[in-house]
């Protein structure tokens, strides 16, 4: 009868063994878990916080080039306004300002030209870039669905 004890201890201690050898597996792999789960939506908030700063920086641009818009109207209208005065002139120095204003607006109305040019640039660079973030964006938020589901498995078979 005591060999069938010490029979049944060394195999409930063997199964204490193995109960203890799962939890220390278990532990080890949820262990990095929530650190990679924490990790993950930290990048999913920095790349969301970039892509609004993105979007943000666009507008601004749009906005620059509607103002440049406006002193390209603005200028064709002074050069208009400055082209009716050069008929009414008294005096050779008169028309020759007035030449030299309607000179000043053209190279006005160029330079704006150019800046909107350079703002549509900036603004398809912007544009690949948020195309590129919201891309690594839906990756990030996938993967993080997928680790997130995987955290709350183990932690459903720990309970």
């Amino acid at each position: 009868k005591k060999e069938s004890t010490v029979e049944e201890k060394l195999r409930a201690l063997y199964d204490l063994q193995l109960i203890d050898s799962r939890v220390d597996e278990i532990r080890n792999v949820r262990g990095e878990l929530p650190l990679e789960v924490q990790d993950l939506e930290d990048e999913v908030l920095g790349l969301k916080t970039r892509m609004d700063k993105l979007k943000t920086d666009v507008e601004t641009v749009n906005f620059e080039i509607t103002a440049k818009k406006n002193l390209i109207d603005e200028s064709k209208a002074l050069m208009k306004k400055y082209s009716e005065q050069q008929k009414n002139v008294r005096n050779s120095r008169e028309f020759n300002s007035l030449s030299k204003e309607v000179e000043f607006q053209e190279l006005e109305i160029q330079l704006a030209e150019k800046n909107i040019k350079e703002f549509k640039a900036q603004i398809e660079q912007k544009k690949e870039v948020i195309s590129a973030t919201k891309e690594k964006l839906s990756e990030r938020e996938s993967h993080l669905k997928h680790k997130k589901g995987e955290l709350d498995a183990i932690l459903a078979e720990t309970e």
